[in-house]
């Protein structure tokens, strides 16, 4: 199977590389430092595996690439490999369209079962996590969906905010995001509406809040 690798540390995909690459049935055809190179490898190299890092600073987080690179390059399954041993995390990486969820610190054989298993069809997440993912699906089902940023907001909305929050100017936004000053401006209108907020320290809390700051 051919396999691309996201990480923002080039010695995790040196590491990763090495191990995939020692397996009979998978190859690395490609890296990428972000999630806007790991769009163009996908593109590029029509991989059958996408093992993508959630938090990719300072590029296009994991998280938002994931929505993209399904919705462009369905054939692709996405297993991300991260950090985060988060319900809230495994819940909208699950959503926006990844197969697999695996813990940065998981031994190289679960890595490997985890490929190997969306590969196949199915979807991997680790099993204490599983219990975790139907909590958060209850809770998702018992409170309001309009408190979700997740719901309300635009994929491009969402690019944008944590930006924002971080304290990134417009002109700097617009560059990231390779779109004009208007653009964000409007956006940014749209997101203050939304969410009803009157502020940038209201929209940095809500963003700390809703834990948009840790991709």
């Amino acid at each position: 199977m051919k396999i691309v690798l996201a990480d923002d540390h080039a010695i995790v995909r040196s590491g990763f590389s090495m191990i995939l690459n020692f397996q009979s049935d998978m190859e690395v055809v490609g890296t990428a430092a972000d999630g806007i190179e790991a769009y163009t490898m996908v593109a590029k190299h029509k991989p059958d595996i996408l093992i993508m890092d959630l938090s990719m600073p300072p590029g296009e987080s994991g998280l938002i690439a994931t929505g993209k690179i399904k919705e462009d390059h369905p054939d692709t399954k996405i297993l991300i490999l991260t950090m985060h041993d988060d319900e809230e995390y495994l819940f909208h990486i699950l959503k926006n369209g990844a197969s697999g969820y695996v813990l940065k610190n998981a031994p190289d054989e679960e890595l490997l079962l985890a490929i190997r298993t969306i590969h196949g069809g199915g979807t991997y997440i680790h099993p204490k996590m599983a219990t975790s993912l139907v909590r958060e699906f209850i809770k998702k089902d018992t409170t309001s969906q309009t408190e979700d940023p997740y719901e309300i907001l635009s994929k491009r909305e969402l690019e944008i905010l944590p930006l924002v929050a971080k304290g990134y100017g417009n002109k700097e936004v617009a560059e990231k995001l390779f779109i004009s000053v208007k653009t964000v401006e409007a956006n940014k209108a749209k997101i203050m509406e939304k969410l009803n907020l009157k502020s940038r320290p209201e929209l940095v809390q809500y963003a700390l809040k809703k834990k948009m700051l840790d991709f």
